[in-house]
């Protein structure tokens, strides 16, 4: 795809894709988080619950850097099961629940021997089993909508998160990468003076990279389709730059277009300069081998896209650059010492978002 295309769903919905089926609200009463799943972030609906989640995070890092934590979640224990590799999530996830003085098991699903559905046992039986132990199961699993399901059984009356579902979703990094963008631009600072209008000057988010199999790009999109007008309380210009082949879904594009309207206008840019030009926010992100059944597919698309020094020397000035990580080669380590490059700060802000929601979702905030 050559130049700039907008991108637009066609014909009008009478209804968002990818229904939530009847997953619960997150709301700005805590009341509503307590013992409920986190399977996507469209359940949080309102900008009531984004405030609530963000005010509890910073509470949370106030805490840490004063404290270290404290013991609110004492005797409460959080099971993990992770069926992909995980570091920076399950590691942030055992951390929160540490600093808050609760307890952690973790099962290595991903591993030969790491749970009995090796032995033929279903994902939702393993996660039952896992309840009977725990306060609290974070989930993350290859199959798209598994989690959901799991979510989804009547009975259910322990919290499920979703750490990542194929490539649906993977709400958790949305929430703290929304929480970065907030924090880095300082755009709740900008706008506690406005009225509830709309701030005009609209904020430019780039996503680059493997946008087709990015669960992280993904959930951050549709939050952001819910953030923009009423939390934000800015229009957002979404360019998306991806190798051909591997663009943003488009039921992930006609979601947005659905929920955010006009405030959000959605791009398609080829060229990695012309799509920095003007931006707030470069969200970097790796192409996904592990999703390829082709290697030499991968080998075509492999380091199409690289952030290094030189590009950052014509970057805008203030722009921050995000990355969920890990990274292969698609940004230099010789990037790092740029103050605009937040993503290790990014990695920091997860462990106070989980921190948050481990308490909300316990009853602790």
């Amino acid at each position: 795809m050559n130049g700039t295309t907008e991108a637009k769903p066609n014909g009008i919905l009478s209804q968002p894709p990818e229904s939530t089926f009847d997953l619960p609200n997150l709301t700005c009463d805590p009341e509503t988080w307590k013992n409920q799943p986190l399977v996507s972030v469209k359940q949080i609906s309102s900008p009531g619950g984004l405030r609530l989640l963000h005010a509890t995070a910073l509470s949370m890092r106030d805490l840490v850097r004063d404290q270290g934590g404290d013991d609110r979640l004492k005797h409460r224990v959080l099971a993990s099961i992770f069926y992909e590799p995980s570091t920076r999530t399950s590691c942030s996830f055992q951390t929160a629940m540490l600093r808050l003085g609760g307890k952690y098991l973790h099962v290595d699903a991903s591993s030969k021997s790491g749970s009995s559905t090796k032995k033929g046992e279903t994902l939702a039986d393993t996660v039952r089993c896992l309840e009977c132990y725990a306060d609290v199961t974070v989930l993350r699993h290859p199959q798209t909508g598994s989690v959901g399901q799991v979510a989804s059984v009547p009975s259910r009356a322990r919290g499920i998160i979703n750490a990542g579902d194929g490539v649906g979703e993977h709400p958790t990094q949305a929430l703290l990468d929304l929480f970065t963008i907030v924090d880095e631009l300082r755009l709740l600072d900008e706008n506690q003076d406005q009225d509830e209008r709309v701030v005009q000057n609209p904020l430019t988010i780039v996503m680059l990279g493997d946008l087709k199999n990015g669960r992280t790009v993904h959930s951050l999109a549709k939050l952001l389709a819910r953030a923009a007008r009423l939390y934000i309380r800015r229009p957002i210009l979404l360019r998306y730059c991806s190798p051909s082949g591997l663009e943003m879904p488009f039921y992930v594009r006609e979601y947005v277009s659905y929920i955010a309207g006009s405030t959000i206008i959605q791009q398609d840019i080829s060229d990695i300069m012309q799509a920095i030009n003007g931006a707030n926010v470069l969200y970097v992100t790796r192409i996904q081998k592990e999703r390829f059944e082709d290697l030499n597919e991968y080998e075509a698309v492999k380091g199409a896209y690289v952030v290094d020094a030189k590009l950052m020397k014509v970057a805008p000035r203030n722009m921050v650059v995000l990355h969920p990580l890990p990274r292969v080669d698609e940004i230099s380590t010789e990037v790092d010492t740029d103050q605009r490059a937040a993503y290790f700060r990014q990695m920091e802000n997860g462990m106070y978002v989980r921190m948050a929601i481990l308490a909300l979702i316990l009853g602790k905030p």
